[in-house]
């Protein structure tokens, strides 16, 4: 499963990043993403609200990505975290195939 994790670095993030500018949050989050048995698929800096980053993950175990973004959330490094779960054109179909499936088993208010 597929998982997208913006956030801006916290001010002391940010010094700790400035006194050090040489610094490899790409190891980091590799090493996190593995340790939970995924895979980064890449990383990005943004500007967006403030100096930030965003990464995509694959995981196999989606309690895995709330997991992980409590470790990052708790060290410190990141605030206004947002995760969300992507899906892949293959997974989209099925999800509409499903949703064909389960349509007349709804009713929608007032009827």
């Amino acid at each position: 499963m597929h998982f997208c994790l913006t956030g801006q670095y916290t001010p002391q993030a940010l010094k700790n990043i400035m006194e050090n500018p040489t610094t490899n949050r790409y190891e980091a989050a590799k090493k996190l993403t593995e340790a939970a048995g995924g895979k980064l698929i890449s990383m990005y800096s943004t500007a967006n609200n403030g100096p930030g980053v965003m990464v995509i993950i694959d995981l196999p175990d989606p309690s895995a990505a709330p997991a992980m973004t409590g470790v990052v959330v708790e060290s410190g490094a990141l605030h206004n975290v947002k995760l969300i779960r992507l899906w892949t054109q293959d997974e989209i179909k099925q999800v509409r195939q499903k949703a064909s499936e389960l349509r007349g088993a709804y009713k929608p208010p007032g009827k």
